[in-house]
C-alpha cells in the first residue's frame, strides 16, 4: 500500500523538478527529427542547384520549402534550404490529447554537408511556401521497340554484336538517350539510360541476348539510385539479384 502511494509523489517530483519535458518540447523534437531526415534525403556529392534543391525537398510528404540561400552545390558555402516540419506527441495521462507544432530548420546541403547533419532552429519566413515548376519529362526508353526487334537466338547459336547495334541504330534514339553495348560470355549485353541528377533514380533500360535467352528489363528502383550498379551494362550481362 505504500508502495502504491509513493507513485504519484515520485511522478509529482520528477514533473517539478522538469526532469520530464513537456509535450510542445516533444513535439518540437519530432520536428526537428523530421528536418533532419531532409538532409539525408538531400544529402549527395553531385552538384546540385538551388532550384533542384528546393524541388527535391518539397516532394517530401509534410515538408513545406520556405527559403534557398545560395546558388548551386557548387558553390563553397552550398545552399540553405529553409524547411517547416511538423511533429506531434500527446499530454495527460487520463485522456492524452494530441499536440502538434509547426516549427521551422535550416538544412545545409553542400560538399562538405555530413551525413545526418543536424539542422538549426530558424524563425520561420513570413511568406508563403516556395513554388517549383515540374522538371523536364525524360525521354522515353524504348522498351517495346527493343524487345519486338532484338533477335531471338536459337540454342546452340552465336548472337552478333554488330547485328545488336546496327538494332541500336535503326531505333532513332533521342539524343539525351546513351546506348552501351558489350559482349561476354557468348552473350551481349545492351543499357540504354538518362544522365540522372546524382540524387533520384536514374533512368534506364536494360537487355541481354544469348543462345536461348532474350530479355529486356528495367531495374528496380533500389538498384537505379545513385550508388548503386543497376544501371550498368554489366548488370544486363549478369543481373544482380533484385533486393527483397
Amino acid at each position: 500500500m505504500r508502495r502504491l502511494l509513493l507513485l504519484p509523489a515520485l511522478l509529482l517530483f520528477s514533473l517539478g523538478c522538469g526532469v520530464v519535458p513537456s509535450s510542445e518540447e516533444e513535439a518540437t523534437d519530432a520536428a526537428r527529427e523530421a528536418a533532419r531526415k531532409v538532409g539525408e534525403r538531400l544529402y549527395g556529392r553531385s552538384p546540385r542547384t538551388a532550384e533542384e534543391i528546393g524541388r527535391s525537398a518539397a516532394e517530401i510528404d509534410g515538408v513545406e520549402v520556405l527559403l534557398l540561400t545560395g546558388a548551386s552545390t557548387r558553390e563553397k558555402d552550398g545552399v540553405d534550404v529553409v524547411v517547416r516540419t511538423s511533429g506531434s506527441a500527446y499530454e495527460g495521462w487520463l485522456a492524452p490529447e494530441e499536440v502538434t507544432v509547426r516549427r521551422c530548420f535550416s538544412v545545409r546541403v553542400s560538399r562538405s554537408s555530413e551525413w545526418s547533419e543536424g539542422p538549426r532552429d530558424v524563425d520561420c519566413p513570413d511568406s508563403p511556401p516556395l513554388a517549383f515548376t515540374p522538371p523536364p519529362e525524360p525521354p522515353r526508353l524504348p522498351y517495346e521497340e527493343l524487345r519486338a526487334k532484338l533477335p531471338r537466338i536459337p540454342e546452340g547459336g552465336r548472337v552478333d554484336e554488330a547485328e545488336i547495334r546496327s538494332i541500336l541504330a535503326g531505333l532513332d534514339l533521342h539524343p539525351e538517350i546513351r546506348s552501351q553495348v558489350k559482349s561476354a560470355g557468348g552473350r551481349v549485353g545492351v543499357l540504354l539510360s538518362v544522365k540522372g541528377n546524382g540524387f533520384d533514380p536514374q533512368e534506364c533500360l536494360l537487355a541481354r541476348v544469348g543462345p536461348g535467352d532474350t530479355e529486356v528489363w528495367v531495374p528496380s528502383r533500389i538498384q537505379r539510385m545513385p550508388g548503386e550498379a543497376g544501371c550498368t551494362v554489366a548488370n544486363a550481362l549478369g543481373p544482380q539479384p533484385s533486393p527483397q
